[in-house]
């Protein structure tokens, strides 16, 4: 009786756990899910979404700060990593910004310049993260940067994925067993 009673405790704790586990990590996921949408809007569109660009790192900027300040104990660490991170995003902000408002945008089509900013959008998260000593935020970084080539390579094969899909689907509706009924004896 007792080790039922356990086994339900453990279920509730772990079941709470995971709840408590994901909503921590909620932020860094919805950071990744609207840099891949933001990128696939960019390619779908073929129009640069600058402001979108401009808000997703002010958003990873916030994040960044959030991360670490349980980590900065004292007021003076608090203002210096308000500070730093303030800095880091601002480069980041305007690196983002001649690339999508110079003439360096005239030369990029669109897709090519949102993978670009995702770039560049990974690659100051990977360094906030390496900054701040948070895995999650590196591997936030990590995740967008490798996002990037899946994101060129699926519009490159999108043609052959279609084509295999569509082949799949034919195969297994040639091969599903059809509802025939059975002569009774």
């Amino acid at each position: 009786m007792e080790e039922a009673q356990l086994g339900k405790n453990l279920g509730v704790i772990s079941g709470g756990a995971a709840r408590r586990f994901l909503w921590r990590k909620l932020p860094f996921i919805a950071v990744l899910a609207l840099a891949i949408l933001g990128v696939a809007y960019m390619n779908l569109s073929q129009k640069p979404l600058v402001g979108y660009w401009e808000v997703l790192a002010l958003v990873m900027a916030i994040l960044c700060v959030a991360t670490g300040w349980d980590d900065a104990t004292s007021k003076q660490g608090r203002y210096r990593l308000m500070g730093t991170q303030a800095l880091h995003w601002a480069a980041i902000l305007v690196t983002m910004n001649f690339v999508m408002l110079s003439n360096l945008r005239q030369m990029l089509p669109a897709p090519a310049a949102s993978l670009v900013v995702l770039t560049l959008l990974a690659l100051g998260t990977f360094l906030a993260g390496v900054s701040l000593l948070s895995v999650e935020i590196c591997f936030l970084g990590l995740a967008m940067a490798v996002a990037v080539p899946a994101i060129a390579w699926f519009k490159q094969s999108a043609l052959f994925l279609l084509l295999g899909a569509l082949f799949l689907m034919g195969l297994v509706l040639a091969l599903w067993p059809r509802g025939e009924t059975r002569e009774k004896p």
